[in-house]
């Protein structure tokens, strides 16, 4: 019996897709994306106010880009990614459409439907792909895990409530409590 063949999809699917319907593509596979919530779209403005702000003040270079922002991980047409947060330092990087290649630092709010995806399909491409810093925001849970990618021995799993150093720039602490009040 012949095995049923999973269709490939390219970036060109993710254009093709109806207005206002999001999705990702990792290693040609589609995964839709549902609108966010409240929660978390407050997260994602005060994550980056936050790293804009801290960013400016030190006359830094890189930039702060909220979802829905393309990000092309690899150089081929079956990964296409969003996510909530993506801090890019190479300019070289940016075009029109998005950023080509890894960002520097990646924030994604987890909820209880992409939680699979986000701490292993994810995690794994965004390390293979050359991220320095992942962060998962865990809002059910009221966690962070910081992944230094860079230094594994780094990474660590935080509260809310905690103070939380970022690893590519060291005396940028954030407490989500903060953020949220």
């Amino acid at each position: 019996m012949a095995l049923v063949k999973e269709k490939i999809y390219t970036i060109n699917d993710i254009y093709a897709l109806p207005d206002g319907q999001r999705a990702e593509l990792i290693d040609g596979r589609l995964y839709m994306m549902a609108p966010p919530n409240t929660r978390h779209q407050n997260l994602v403005s005060e994550f980056t106010i936050t790293i804009g702000n801290y960013i400016r003040s030190k006359g830094g270079n890189c930039k702060v880009f909220p979802a829905p922002f393309a990000v092309f991980l690899n150089k081929d047409d079956q990964n296409y990614v969003e996510p909530d947060i993506s801090v890019i330092c190479d300019k070289d990087k940016l075009n029109d459409k998005g950023c080509n290649g890894a960002p520097d630092w990646i924030i994604e709010i987890t909820s209880p439907s992409t939680s699979r995806l986000d701490y292993g399909v994810k995690l794994f491409k965004y390390r293979t792909a050359g991220v320095r810093e992942y962060w998962i925001v865990n809002p059910m849970k009221k966690t962070v895990t910081v992944f230094d990618l860079e230094n594994e021995e780094k990474s660590n799993q935080y509260d809310f409530d905690e103070s939380i150093s970022s690893c590519i720039y060291e005396d940028l602490k954030i407490n989500i409590t903060d953020l949220l009040s």
